[in-house]
């Protein structure tokens, strides 16, 4: 079995257009990374358009990505964005650096 590392990601659902859901959570990723596993849901790495990620069950398209320290991880700006509660507290300490910010738990993105 390929040895898998966790690491905070930024996942968007594309399948319904250029802005939909959005969270920050942490992943599962495989060895090669070319698969991450996310809420009981596995993803591959693709070249697409707008998009980055297949569902492997569904085929529905997502943009994956590392999220940036100073916040703006949609593609087409806007995209409400939760945080999944068991990595709040290191997204924004560590990750975007403000401390005074771990009660936030979702924000336009």
């Amino acid at each position: 079995m390929s040895a898998k590392r966790s690491r905070i990601m930024y996942i968007e659902d594309k399948s319904g257009g250029l802005v939909g859901p959005a969270c920050i959570g942490r992943v599962l990723l495989s060895k090669s990374a070319r698969s991450v596993h996310y809420g009981g849901r596995t993803f591959t790495k693709v070249a697409g358009y707008k998009y980055n990620h297949v569902d492997t069950e569904t085929g529905a398209h997502f943009w994956i990505s590392g999220p940036k320290a100073r916040g703006g991880d949609s593609l087409y700006g806007t995209a409400n964005i939760t945080i999944d509660d068991d990595v709040r507290e290191e997204y924004w300490t560590e990750i975007r650096g403000a401390p005074g910010c771990v009660g936030i738990k979702s924000f336009k993105g």
